[in-house]
């Protein structure tokens, strides 16, 4: 049965060949009565050639005047006309004129006449349903003409083939099979399918292949399609889907570059979904996985060489054989450098030495090293850095608790803040030292399993609170200062450069002070007394209320205070 779209389509053909239907049509004019013959318009009569011009060929078909047929009408393939001849025509015409002369005159053609004769001969043996073999003789609007036995019938474009064809015009001058779809006898047309008959013999294939069809078979088929994903190949009947990860043990970028369009193949079936008619096809499967020999190939501790194929975030995958790749995971890469990506080391196509680290046969998957390829600098650093070593390095980072000094190529040590001044109270780095600043530290400690070296940079004098400050700061000594900065419990006085004492809120002032701010400001300079200097805890608390008290007061409140 011919679907709504179909019709639609099939009624294109119905313009293919209108002088046909008309000669084919009955006469609309009636019939004319000749002396005792009576003649039809477009009725089939027997006639007799008389002359035969370069125009027109003379035919005596009984009626008082001859009938004239254009010469061309005669193929170059069939004999040409000879006087005496005896021809089948139509009547297509009566030329009754206004004038004598004009009457009479009648139009006859023999081409139309083997037309009908070819209609009714295909009509005697053709009926829908049926196959033919035709010959495509050209293209028109909306599909093909196909000569069967002499008479044109309609293909449409959409029938043509399963998959439409880039030009339908390729089938131009070929013999083809088809299946009669329509026959509309009143308007002398003919629809024919060659779709439709391919899908047949396809279905009738199809079921014959899924009663053969096992898994583990190797069947030859024909690439019918290539997606992204995979291509679709025609087993003969039914297409099985042959997947990009089924087409080759190595890696691949697009199933182009292993398969072709029509290109004949040997596949493995790996999976039949009989329900719903799918099929999973396998190319790499008809040889052994490199995977099998890979444990003995490649033990663990193994040296080899690979090329990088891909480069992700977190590592790089490197090819050690086709279909055989693994893994130099970002950590794995250097000793030394601080890797942020592994663009920064390797790129595709880099021929590259590495160390297998371990093998998960089942999961397919090799872990890989660079760095083990080269000596570990942590496995020296103990020796060439031992603690109270002096080292040169350049400031290569600052955090909030010290800087990271470059002592090496990729070795770097932590001078922290409290390591920076035996005196100044380092709240920043920055204070102390600049990025890209060459200096030189103390090595303090080397943790070799956590790659650590702590540095110190006020290690590099001695420590003034075990010698210079008790010798030179005495407890009743008054001495000068700056206010350096002010709490809610006190300031802070400089007394040199770096070297601060705590000047205690209870200690500005004979009076009673809630606030320091409201008495001194920073950057106030102030004369104080010296109370007492703390080597154990690096202290000096100071006086200001005090300066001017005598020996025996300074008893006195000593007395008080117990």
């Amino acid at each position: 049965m011919v679907n709504r779209n179909l019709i639609r389509e099939l009624e294109l053909g119905d313009e293919l060949d209108q002088e046909l239907e008309l000669a084919m049509a009955g006469a609309e004019d009636g019939e004319y009565s000749i002396g005792t013959a009576t003649l039809a318009v477009n009725s089939v009569l027997h006639g007799k050639i008389l002359r035969v011009d370069s125009e027109f060929v003379l035919v005596d078909v009984g009626y008082k005047s001859e009938g004239h047929i254009p010469r061309n009408e005669w193929d170059e393939t069939e004999p040409p006309p000879q006087v005496g001849d005896i021809v089948k025509v139509l009547l297509e015409e009566f030329e009754d004129g206004q004038q004598e002369e004009q009457r009479g005159l009648i139009t006859l053609s023999k081409r139309k006449a083997r037309r009908i004769e070819d209609w009714l001969r295909v009509m005697e043996s053709v009926k829908e349903n049926d196959v033919v073999t035709g010959y495509v003789t050209r293209k028109i609007k909306g599909g093909l003409l196909v000569d069967i036995s002499g008479v044109n019938v309609f293909l449409p474009a959409s029938q043509v083939d399963i998959r439409r064809p880039a030009d339908i015009g390729d089938y131009c001058g070929r013999a083809i099979q088809c299946l009669v779809l329509k026959i509309d006898e009143a308007r002398r047309n003919i629809v024919v399918s060659r779709r439709a008959l391919i899908e047949q013999e396809r279905a009738e294939r199809k079921k014959q292949l899924m009663e053969t069809l096992e898994v583990g078979q190797v069947r030859r088929g024909i690439v019918k399609n290539i997606a992204d994903f995979g291509a679709f190949v025609d087993l003969g009947g039914i297409d099985g889907l042959l997947h990009i990860t089924d087409m080759s043990w190595g890696r691949i970028g697009h199933p182009s570059e292993m398969v072709q369009i029509d290109q004949e193949i040997e596949v493995q079936v790996l999976h039949i979904d009989r329900e719903r008619e799918k099929i999973a096809l396998g190319m790499k499967q008809r040889t052994a996985s490199p995977w099998a020999k890979v444990a003995d190939k490649y033990p663990v501790g193994t040296v080899c060489k690979g090329t990088v194929v891909n480069v992700m975030s977190y590592g790089a995958f490197v090819k050690l054989e086709d279909g055989v790749e693994g893994l130099v995971h970002i950590s794995e890469m250097s000793w030394t450098k601080r890797v942020s990506h592994p663009s920064e080391l390797v790129k595709p196509g880099d021929e590259v030495e590495v160390v297998v680290l371990a093998i998960n046969k089942e999961k397919q998957e090799i872990s890989l090293g660079m760095k083990q390829t080269q000596q570990n600098p942590w496995e020296k650093v103990a020796a060439d850095y031992p603690p109270g070593a002096i080292v040169k390095g350049v400031v290569r980072n600052l955090t909030n608790y010290g800087a990271f000094i470059e002592i090496d190529d990729g070795i770097d040590g932590l001078l922290h803040v409290t390591d920076m001044s035996w005196t100044r109270k380092v709240t920043h780095p920055s204070e102390m030292v600049d990025k890209g600043q060459e200096i030189e530290c103390k090595v303090l400690s080397v943790d070799q399993q956590r790659r650590r070296i702590a540095l110190g940079l006020k290690q590099m004098a001695e420590d003034p609170w075990t010698t210079d400050i008790p010798a030179r700061y005495k407890a009743s000594d008054v001495v000068k200062g700056t206010i350096t900065k002010i709490t809610n419990f006190g300031v802070f006085v400089g007394l040199e450069d770096g070297l601060e004492g705590l000047l205690h809120i209870s200690e500005l002032s004979e009076d009673k002070i809630e606030n320091a701010e409201e008495v001194v400001k920073v950057g106030d300079p102030i004369e104080v007394k010296i109370l007492r200097v703390d080597t154990d805890d690096r202290k000096i608390g100071l006086s200001k209320k005090r300066v001017g008290w005598s020996a025996e007061r300074e008893a006195a409140e000593a007395v008080e205070e117990v």
